[in-house]
């Protein structure tokens, strides 16, 4: 059951933490940085590195507002990183072709998605990185997908690429040539290339946010970063071949059609509470009108979001962020169990079964829960995205939360929060103006602190 089930009361329809909701120690207290980026516990070190502007190896510049990321193993026990960066066609102040996108000349546009007009093409995209964590040193970085736009979160698959995310559904007007609001695979490698922006079209057009892999099926869920947005699940015709196409799908309440999950009127659900789902399909998945999500919810009685956000697999859950879900609209955190036969007609027998794993409704906790990752160790590891000072925030399986990391560079969002392969370092950005950290320590007293609450 999660933190709300076990751990808070109700005073007047508001939820308040009881004397048993308290922030966990978790790692220690934060210890001010002298070099002003990041507060972090004692004994933990960070090292920044792949700043927004600096020249990469093929010669153009890292792009800024870094943004959702994954890791994988590299050559040599190095960490491959694919991270996204978050642009438009107007950011060529800090997009990877220099100010006057003066570094253009020496782009193979063939394989950008959208190159633009009038030398403006489009500015989001993915870079990949190599970084050596044993040293705590980069090794290589360079430009892996171009010409998209607003590449916010994504996630990795089984088979080693990342699946990159539009969150816009840009129309093809003015300077831009194409319609935006689609997934694109990059996969994970050190061989430094720009990797052909193919649009996974039967994924469907939407303003995306993250998507998570069933390793068992292939079966890929996506969230949609839309106040009334929908969970939906793409069953790919061939698993590990995207391309191929698929079918689309819409999550729905079995005996609750239409259900509103987001809470901000009243408590209609409760954490630890277990639904039963299933699945309903969505039609002309391109959608010209952005009407995905009316389809699914006037239509077919998908339920209703507030703002899906981040997502990843875990074991046997997958957790996604609903970043202003709840009463004070400060954020949700749901988990999914994939029925023993997801995807398959014998599903309908043994559903899959959808919770409300926490909802603190309490700034103090967790605010705007936005891209998440989990630990080696099974904690969920949250980036916020409030309004003012934001956090790293942990969240034990039990529902506790504690803070690990503050930004005190500015107010920017963390994002792309990932661990190493060998679960050594985790990575995470400050995503304006585009920096990402490595940070090692102590991870092993995250369990002895457990204990010992």
């Amino acid at each position: 059951m999660g933190l709300l089930g076990l751990r808070y009361r109700s005073d007047n329809g508001l939820l308040k933490a009881s004397s048993r909701s308290r922030l966990l120690v978790g790692f220690g207290e934060l210890q001010p940085d002298p070099d002003g980026i990041i507060d972090l516990p004692v004994g933990f070190v960070y090292q920044p590195f792949s700043v927004v502007g600096e020249l990469m190896d093929d010669g153009y510049r890292v792009p800024g507002l870094h943004d959702g990321m994954a890791a994988f193993p590299g050559p040599a026990g190095s960490t491959i990183l694919v991270r996204n960066h978050e642009l438009t066609l107007d950011h060529q102040a800090v997009g990877p072709f220099g100010p006057e996108n003066e570094l253009l000349k020496e782009t193979d546009q063939q394989k950008f998605y959208d190159s633009g007009k009038a030398n403006r093409p489009c500015l989001g995209g993915t870079t990949s990185i190599v970084y050596n964590t044993r040293q705590m040193r980069l090794k290589e970085h360079f430009l892996s997908l171009a010409g998209t736009v607003r590449n916010c979160a994504g996630g990795p698959t089984p088979w080693g690429s990342w699946i990159s995310c539009e969150e816009t559904v840009q129309k093809a007007e003015g300077a831009y040539t194409l319609d935006h609001g689609y997934n694109f695979e990059v996969p994970a490698t050190s061989e430094s290339r720009l990797t052909p922006a193919i649009p996974l079209k039967a994924m469907g057009r939407f303003v995306h946010e993250a998507i998570a892999v069933h390793p068992p099926t292939g079966i890929i869920y996506e969230t949609e970063d839309q106040g009334d947005g929908l969970l939906y699940r793409f069953i790919p015709d061939q698993p590990g071949k995207l391309s191929v196409g698929g079918r689309l799908q819409a999550l729905r309440v079995i005996d609750q059609g239409g259900l509103d999950t987001r809470n901000w009127d009243a408590r209609k659900i409760l954490p630890g509470q277990p639904l039963a789902v299933e699945w309903v399909d969505i039609n002309d998945v391109e959608s010209p009108m952005d009407d995905l999500r009316y389809q699914g919810f006037e239509d077919s009685g998908a339920a209703r979001f507030a703002r899906g956000e981040g997502m990843w697999w875990d074991k046997e859950w997958i957790y996604f962020a609903c970043t202003n879900g709840g009463l004070e609209q400060k954020g949700q955190i749901w988990r999914y169990t994939p029925s023993p036969d997801e995807g398959t007609r014998a599903e309908k027998n043994r559903s899959g079964k959808l919770e409300l794993f926490i909802e603190p409704n309490d700034g103090n906790l967790v605010e705007n829960a936005d891209n998440l990752t989990v630990a080696p160790w099974g904690d969920l590891i949250i980036c916020e995205d409030g309004l003012e000072e934001q956090f790293i925030v942990g969240v034990t399986p039990e529902g506790d939360l504690y803070k690990f990391g503050r930004n005190v560079l500015n107010n920017s969002e963390f994002a792309g929060g990932t661990f190493s392969p060998d679960g050594s370092t985790f990575f995470v950005n400050i995503q304006n103006p585009g920096i990402t950290l490595a940070i090692t320590g102590p991870w092993k007293d995250r369990l002895a602190g457990v204990s010992d609450s």
